[in-house]
């Protein structure tokens, strides 16, 4: 069997001084809070994988940028998490686009534990996922 990366999709939805975060309901990284994405089903569009994932994880809609503002790969070391979930043979490449003007009723749905708009001032508080916290603060608009 060959294993490949995984291709995900993550959404910075924005106000001016704000994000949208999900806590994450399991593993890996259980409770940690991080952008909402998931993984982009075969013949979705990467695009329409990040609204989809959004409108899952948040009851969210919003206008996204036409291309992703970042690429991120996730390569983990092979060691157990928190959760005593194995990381190993995780390979993740992410898309991350940038949305703004969201419309809905934010509610964690999905796989997500809880869901908020949560200021940039906040971020060092709250435990996130590697790199989110610094990827937030260098993909926000200026």
């Amino acid at each position: 069997m060959i294993l490949r990366p995984q291709l995900g999709v993550s959404v910075l939805c924005h106000d001016q001084n704000r994000v949208v975060l999900v806590q994450r309901g399991k593993p890996p990284y259980h409770g940690h809070w991080s952008l909402p994405g998931g993984s982009v089903d075969f013949g979705e569009s990467l695009a329409d994988a990040a609204l989809r994932e959004l409108r899952e994880e948040t009851g969210l809609s919003a206008t996204l940028e036409t291309a992703p503002a970042d690429l991120v790969e996730l390569l983990p070391p092979p060691v157990q998490n928190e959760a005593g979930s194995s990381l190993a043979g995780l390979h993740f490449v992410i898309a991350v686009f940038r949305a703004w003007q969201p419309t809905g009723r934010l509610l964690a749905g999905d796989d997500a534990a809880d869901a908020r708009w949560i200021s940039l001032d906040a971020l060092e508080r709250l435990p996130m996922t590697p790199g989110t916290a610094a990827r937030i603060r260098w993909l926000m608009p200026r």
